[in-house]
């Protein structure tokens, strides 16, 4: 087969290409078959187009949702048995001097219950030194009312979500009891340890899990609440690329555990582990629908078939006349392929235009048609993020392009083939 076809390129003089076009621009006896051509046309644009429109749109969620993720998460986390690390100092020294390394933060990590009056909230208590925090994540951008250095060392001051302060009724500046789950013994039993703290802040990110759940104290304060002492739970890093962060922090594992004591084991987790679910969930969806839109595709390129098998029909008299004045049958199979391709070209190329076009304007272009009907399509009060965001990747473009081009020259070969085995003497017997 390959062979075959190495031998109809060789044999490409030229001339099948001017026919191939003049039959694609020709107006034809037989209207119907230039109408399925335009369809043809105009569905593969239309696919094209969907295909790059939906998968820019599903990449900008993905890159919405990472960096409000990234907001608060860190992209590796350094940890050790029991969550605890008694010599974060000489960890955070040795991960901060390694190559793609921009900063580092302790951190510790605890469950806590906050109560203020009659409302009472479960969260995630972090302890965390303001100035290193904010080089770590974006929470400081975040920040809603106060900034990250209001938290100071023995003020026990803390910053909630702003849906973690609503759910509690708190504002500014009144004060929150925060009840550690580790009880202290006393004569009279087991008792909770609670600790008063002033909100000193509000930070909101975008994501329903944090604003609802989070609460930043300061590291000392933390440390004493917990009964922590000198040890932390982790040390958290930022790296110059979020995707190398599995590489890297596999890598910055062996590293550390090569330099300890066998009692002594550090373990790493990457951004990618503590959300994999997730994420893994939204590029399923993206695939999904990349299959899907591919099946619109394909089912457009596939009218070229009905297209050419008539077009075939209409030309068998030319197709004779033009075998017994000397043409081989690869030259009406390449007269045929072109005609097919073209109309696959055009239509792609079109859809591709209109596609990037639309995706690099949809910002604008969503709340022309909101404004216009008076409807909302992600409202404020149920989902997160209330703009379609739209991130255009050229990589897609060029696989979306190539995957419909492709589309189009293998629904092109039937009929072409059909085309080349027509004997002229029978196609001449009736004319």
């Amino acid at each position: 087969m390959w062979e075959k076809l190495k031998s109809i390129v060789k044999q490409f003089s030229g001339y099948e290409l001017l026919v191939g076009l003049r039959y694609t621009r020709a107006k034809r006896k037989n209207h119907f078959i230039s109408f399925i051509s335009l369809t043809s046309m105009v569905g593969i644009a239309l696919g094209v187009a969907a295909l790059i429109v939906v998968l820019s749109v599903m990449n900008g969620f993905q890159k919405e949702l990472r960096s409000r993720i990234l907001g608060v998460a860190s992209h590796l986390e350094i940890s050790g048995q029991n969550n605890q690390l008694s010599d974060w100092q000489q960890v955070l020294n040795f991960s901060i001097k390694q190559e793609h390394v921009l900063a580092a933060a302790p951190y510790i990590m605890a469950q806590g219950m906050l109560s203020y009056d009659q409302g009472v909230q479960g969260a995630v208590i972090r302890g965390v030194l303001p100035n290193a925090e904010d080089a770590v994540a974006d929470l400081g951008r975040n920040m809603k009312v106060g900034q990250l250095t209001d938290l100071k060392a023995g003020e026990f001051g803390i910053i909630l979500g702003a849906d973690l302060a609503y759910n509690l009724g708190v504002q500014v500046g009144d004060k929150v009891l925060l009840m550690a789950p580790q009880g202290q013994f006393t004569p009279a039993g087991i008792v909770p340890r609670l600790k008063q703290f002033t909100l000193v802040g509000l930070f909101q990110v975008g994501m329903y899990e944090y604003d609802a759940g989070l609460a930043l104290i300061y590291l000392d304060d933390a440390a004493k609440l917990y009964r922590m002492g000198e040890r932390v739970s982790g040390v958290r890093l930022k790296l110059d690329d979020l995707f190398d962060a599995p590489t890297i922090g596999a890598s910055l594992a062996n590293l550390l555990n090569n330099r300890s004591s066998a009692s002594e084991q550090y373990y790493v987790s990457d951004w990618t582990q503590q959300h994999a679910n997730f994420f893994k969930a939204v590029q399923m969806e993206k695939r999904v629908m990349f299959i899907i839109l591919t099946l619109i595709v394909a089912v457009a390129a596939f009218n070229i078939v009905s297209t050419l098998v008539m077009a075939v029909t209409d030309k068998r008299a030319d197709i004779a006349i033009m075998r017994t004045l000397g043409a081989s049958p690869s030259s009406i199979l390449c007269i045929f392929i072109i005609q097919g391709a073209l109309i696959g070209l055009v239509g792609t190329l079109l859809g591709a235009v209109f596609g990037v076009l639309i995706a690099l304007n949809i910002s604008s272009i969503i709340p022309f048609i909101e404004n216009l009907f008076h409807v909302q399509f992600l409202s404020k009060e149920v989902y997160a993020i209330s703009e379609l965001p739209s991130d255009l990747i050229w990589g897609d473009v060029l696989v979306i392009v190539l995957m419909s081009f492709a589309l189009s020259l293998i629904a092109t070969l039937y009929p072409s083939w059909r085309a080349s085995k027509i004997n002229p003497a029978e196609a001449l017997r009736y004319e």
